[in-house]
């Protein structure tokens, strides 16, 4: 359960309401499924409704931007999501790369991509520049940004920037406030947490493969 209950849109806050709508009504066109818990970080930002209609308005300007391919920045962002181990953010965050065109088997692979066939080298750069944004300090080579200036260019490289960049930015904010999975992959293959970034040791999940912290269950 969230560590802040959502301010509630009731009659006497109609901006709240139609913001909640919008909010639903966009959450639902990315993931296709309407769950009780969709937007519950909304609900959250709503005891700040000036706030959550900047990031609203932010967030949704980022996703317009279109330059890069759907299915890249859906691994990128998937895989920020895994390595914070936000739920919420693994849920939503794989529900949406699937629909952006990723496999059952490429999420499944994302703990271990380096050595995964599941990915082609184009894909793994792009997660290893996720993997770099996401690490604290931010680790990020002159090799690794001089790799992707042969495939991007500086729009394109803004853009994938600050979708990493937002998924973190998510991720914290939901963690912190225990804003766990709200059900957007039961049923269905689901992202798992990474814990490479937490420890020298070979990875290894916290959880069983295919499931969420909080137990949600998934197709395997």
């Amino acid at each position: 359960m969230t560590r802040i209950e959502g301010a509630q849109a009731k009659w006497n806050k109609p901006l709240l309401r139609v913001v909640y709508w919008m909010t639903r009504r966009h959450i639902r066109g990315i993931t296709e499924r309407e769950t009780e818990r969709a937007i519950e970080p909304a609900e959250v930002y709503g005891h700040l409704p000036g706030l959550l209609i900047g990031y609203g308005m932010f967030v949704s300007a980022a996703e317009r931007t279109g330059r890069i391919d759907q299915c890249l920045k859906g691994l990128a962002t998937v895989k920020a999501a895994t390595l914070t181990h936000c739920e919420y953010c693994i849920d939503i965050a794989s529900s949406a790369a699937r629909k952006a065109g990723l496999s059952d088997a490429q999420l499944l692979a994302l703990p271990h991509y380096r050595e995964s066939d599941r990915f082609n080298d184009l894909e793994k750069l792009v997660l290893d520049y996720a993997v770099g944004m996401t690490r604290t300090p931010v680790k990020v080579p002159d090799e690794l940004f001089a790799a992707l200036r042969e495939h991007f260019d500086e729009r394109q490289l803004v853009e994938l920037t600050s979708a990493i960049a937002i998924e973190n930015l998510h991720a914290r904010f939901n963690a912190a406030l225990d804003i766990g999975a709200a059900g957007f992959t039961d049923g269905m293959v689901c992202a798992v947490p990474d814990t490479s970034l937490g420890s020298s040791a070979p990875e290894k999940h916290a959880v069983e493969p295919g499931r969420l912290p909080s137990g949600s269950p998934v197709a395997t």
